[in-house]
Protein backbone atom coordinates (compact mmCIF):
# COMPACT_ATOMS: atom_id res chain seq x y z
CA UNK A 1 0.00 0.00 0.00
CA UNK A 2 1.49 3.91 -0.88
CA UNK A 3 2.28 5.86 2.58
CA UNK A 4 -0.31 8.22 1.87
CA UNK A 5 -4.37 7.14 2.34
CA UNK A 6 -6.55 9.86 1.31
CA UNK A 7 -10.40 9.67 1.98
CA UNK A 8 -12.42 11.28 -0.53
CA UNK A 9 -15.78 12.30 -0.60
CA UNK A 10 -17.42 12.39 -3.76
CA UNK A 11 -19.03 15.83 -5.28
CA UNK A 12 -22.73 15.65 -6.79
CA UNK A 13 -21.35 18.56 -9.38
CA UNK A 14 -18.42 19.85 -11.17
CA UNK A 15 -17.59 23.21 -11.86
CA UNK A 16 -16.55 26.57 -9.62
CA UNK A 17 -20.16 26.82 -7.82
CA UNK A 18 -19.36 22.80 -6.52
CA UNK A 19 -15.40 23.63 -6.16
CA UNK A 20 -16.57 26.58 -3.51
CA UNK A 21 -18.96 25.13 -1.81
CA UNK A 22 -16.81 22.15 -0.96
CA UNK A 23 -14.03 24.61 0.43
CA UNK A 24 -16.46 26.39 2.72
CA UNK A 25 -17.22 22.75 4.32
CA UNK A 26 -13.46 22.55 4.87
CA UNK A 27 -12.76 20.22 1.64
CA UNK A 28 -10.31 21.11 -0.34
CA UNK A 29 -12.39 19.71 -4.17
CA UNK A 30 -10.33 18.15 -6.92
CA UNK A 31 -10.19 15.99 -9.88
CA UNK A 32 -9.99 12.07 -10.68
CA UNK A 33 -8.96 11.26 -14.20
CA UNK A 34 -7.50 8.45 -15.93
CA UNK A 35 -7.50 4.81 -17.34
CA UNK A 36 -10.34 5.73 -19.80
CA UNK A 37 -12.88 6.43 -17.56
CA UNK A 38 -14.96 9.70 -17.04
CA UNK A 39 -13.46 12.31 -14.89
CA UNK A 40 -14.68 11.65 -10.87
CA UNK A 41 -15.29 14.99 -8.87
CA UNK A 42 -13.85 14.57 -5.37
CA UNK A 43 -12.65 16.22 -1.87
CA UNK A 44 -10.70 15.71 0.99
CA UNK A 45 -10.90 16.93 4.03
CA UNK A 46 -8.18 20.29 4.31
CA UNK A 47 -6.86 18.95 7.35
CA UNK A 48 -5.52 15.43 6.06
CA UNK A 49 -4.77 17.02 2.57
CA UNK A 50 -2.64 19.76 4.21
CA UNK A 51 -1.05 16.93 6.12
CA UNK A 52 -0.61 15.04 3.24
CA UNK A 53 1.45 17.50 1.30
CA UNK A 54 3.91 18.40 4.55
CA UNK A 55 5.38 14.68 3.82
CA UNK A 56 6.57 15.69 0.64
CA UNK A 57 5.22 12.18 -0.63
CA UNK A 58 1.85 13.38 -2.35
CA UNK A 59 2.89 14.75 -5.73
CA UNK A 60 4.55 12.17 -8.17
CA UNK A 61 3.73 9.67 -5.80
CA UNK A 62 1.42 6.91 -5.60
CA UNK A 63 -1.60 7.43 -3.06
CA UNK A 64 -4.39 5.31 -2.14
CA UNK A 65 -7.70 6.93 -2.95
CA UNK A 66 -9.93 5.64 -0.01
CA UNK A 67 -14.32 6.16 -0.92
CA UNK A 68 -16.09 4.03 1.84
CA UNK A 69 -14.62 0.79 1.28
CA UNK A 70 -12.81 0.92 -2.14
CA UNK A 71 -9.66 1.74 -2.55
CA UNK A 72 -7.70 2.70 -5.37
CA UNK A 73 -3.98 2.92 -6.64
CA UNK A 74 -3.59 6.81 -7.73
CA UNK A 75 -0.89 9.20 -8.72
CA UNK A 76 -1.45 13.20 -7.70
CA UNK A 77 0.05 14.83 -10.57
CA UNK A 78 -0.91 18.91 -9.79
CA UNK A 79 -1.85 20.95 -7.03
CA UNK A 80 -3.19 24.28 -7.26
CA UNK A 81 -2.44 27.14 -4.49
CA UNK A 82 -3.74 30.42 -3.41
CA UNK A 83 -1.78 32.91 -4.65
CA UNK A 84 -1.77 35.26 -1.63
CA UNK A 85 -2.67 32.54 1.27
CA UNK A 86 -0.82 29.75 -0.50
CA UNK A 87 -3.41 27.02 0.72
CA UNK A 88 -4.03 24.47 -1.34
CA UNK A 89 -7.25 25.28 -3.25
CA UNK A 90 -7.50 22.27 -6.00
CA UNK A 91 -5.75 19.04 -7.30
CA UNK A 92 -5.59 16.72 -9.93
CA UNK A 93 -5.40 12.76 -9.49
CA UNK A 94 -5.07 10.28 -12.19
CA UNK A 95 -5.93 6.65 -11.76
CA UNK A 96 -2.96 4.14 -12.25
CA UNK A 97 -1.62 0.29 -12.75
CA UNK A 98 0.33 0.00 -9.32
CA UNK A 99 2.96 -2.12 -12.13
CA UNK A 100 2.03 -0.43 -15.28
CA UNK A 101 4.29 2.66 -16.71
CA UNK A 102 3.41 6.12 -16.22
CA UNK A 103 4.57 9.36 -17.69
CA UNK A 104 5.82 11.71 -15.14
CA UNK A 105 8.34 14.47 -14.93
CA UNK A 106 10.46 14.53 -11.66
CA UNK A 107 13.20 16.96 -10.48
CA UNK A 108 17.02 17.19 -10.87
CA UNK A 109 19.87 17.86 -8.45
CA UNK A 110 23.52 18.02 -8.95
CA UNK A 111 25.63 16.49 -6.80
CA UNK A 112 29.83 16.63 -6.42
CA UNK A 113 29.86 20.19 -7.02
CA UNK A 114 33.62 20.26 -5.69
CA UNK A 115 34.43 17.62 -7.41
CA UNK A 116 34.19 19.34 -11.14
CA UNK A 117 37.86 20.60 -12.65
CA UNK A 118 35.65 23.49 -14.61
CA UNK A 119 33.48 24.77 -11.39
CA UNK A 120 36.61 24.80 -9.36
CA UNK A 121 38.35 26.88 -11.71
CA UNK A 122 35.81 29.41 -11.99
CA UNK A 123 33.45 27.47 -14.94
CA UNK A 124 29.67 27.94 -14.55
CA UNK A 125 26.93 25.59 -14.06
CA UNK A 126 24.35 25.99 -16.95
CA UNK A 127 21.13 23.92 -15.89
CA UNK A 128 18.85 23.16 -19.20
CA UNK A 129 16.06 20.83 -17.81
CA UNK A 130 15.10 21.08 -13.90
CA UNK A 131 13.18 18.09 -14.62
CA UNK A 132 13.02 14.87 -16.25
CA UNK A 133 10.19 13.48 -17.80
CA UNK A 134 10.48 9.60 -17.00
CA UNK A 135 8.34 6.50 -17.30
CA UNK A 136 8.32 4.11 -14.63
CA UNK A 137 5.97 2.14 -12.32
CA UNK A 138 3.92 3.92 -9.90
CA UNK A 139 5.81 2.11 -7.32
CA UNK A 140 9.32 2.80 -8.73
CA UNK A 141 9.07 6.85 -9.11
CA UNK A 142 12.36 7.87 -7.80
CA UNK A 143 11.99 11.39 -5.59
CA UNK A 144 14.63 13.01 -7.67
CA UNK A 145 17.29 11.97 -10.27
CA UNK A 146 21.44 13.00 -9.20
CA UNK A 147 23.48 14.41 -11.70
CA UNK A 148 27.09 13.44 -10.95
CA UNK A 149 29.22 16.05 -11.83
CA UNK A 150 32.38 14.74 -10.90
CA UNK A 151 35.22 15.06 -13.79
CA UNK A 152 33.23 17.60 -15.37
CA UNK A 153 35.63 20.11 -17.07
CA UNK A 154 34.55 23.58 -19.09
CA UNK A 155 32.61 22.73 -22.70
CA UNK A 156 31.62 19.26 -20.86
CA UNK A 157 27.75 18.26 -21.45
CA UNK A 158 25.38 16.22 -19.69
CA UNK A 159 22.81 14.43 -21.73
CA UNK A 160 19.42 12.98 -20.54
CA UNK A 161 20.43 9.81 -22.57
CA UNK A 162 23.60 9.12 -20.14
CA UNK A 163 21.84 9.86 -17.14
CA UNK A 164 21.92 7.07 -14.21
CA UNK A 165 18.37 6.22 -13.44
CA UNK A 166 17.10 3.69 -10.99
CA UNK A 167 16.40 0.33 -12.53
CA UNK A 168 12.88 -0.02 -14.45
CA UNK A 169 13.29 3.71 -15.04
CA UNK A 170 13.69 5.16 -18.49
CA UNK A 171 14.25 8.65 -20.18
CA UNK A 172 11.07 9.36 -22.38
CA UNK A 173 11.09 10.23 -25.75
CA UNK A 174 10.84 13.84 -25.17
CA UNK A 175 14.16 14.09 -23.02
CA UNK A 176 15.69 11.71 -24.75
CA UNK A 177 18.16 13.75 -26.76
CA UNK A 178 17.97 17.09 -24.33
CA UNK A 179 20.96 18.45 -23.02
CA UNK A 180 20.23 18.83 -18.67
CA UNK A 181 23.45 21.17 -18.03
CA UNK A 182 26.55 21.75 -19.24
CA UNK A 183 29.64 23.58 -17.70
CA UNK A 184 30.48 26.95 -19.08
CA UNK A 185 33.50 29.28 -18.85
CA UNK A 186 32.28 32.53 -16.65
CA UNK A 187 32.43 36.24 -17.22
CA UNK A 188 35.78 35.70 -14.11
CA UNK A 189 37.21 33.27 -16.15
CA UNK A 190 37.22 35.12 -19.08
CA UNK A 191 38.46 38.38 -17.33
CA UNK A 192 41.30 36.09 -15.90
CA UNK A 193 42.72 34.56 -19.40
CA UNK A 194 42.64 37.94 -20.77
CA UNK A 195 44.93 39.24 -18.15
CA UNK A 196 47.20 36.37 -18.21
CA UNK A 197 47.42 37.20 -22.26
CA UNK A 198 47.93 40.68 -21.16
CA UNK A 199 50.74 39.99 -19.21
CA UNK A 200 52.39 37.53 -21.45
CA UNK A 201 52.37 39.76 -24.31
CA UNK A 202 53.77 42.66 -22.50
Amino acid sequence: MADIVLNVSVRDRSGTGSARASRAAGQIPGVLYGAGRDPVSVAVAAGEFRKALTTGKLLGHLVTLKYGDEEQAVIAKDVQFHPVTDEPVHFDLFRVDAHGAIRISVPVRFRHQDASPGLKRGGALNVNLHEIEILASAEAIPEEIIVDLTGLDVGDTVKASSLVLPEGVRVTAHHADATVASIASSSAMASEEASSEAEAAS
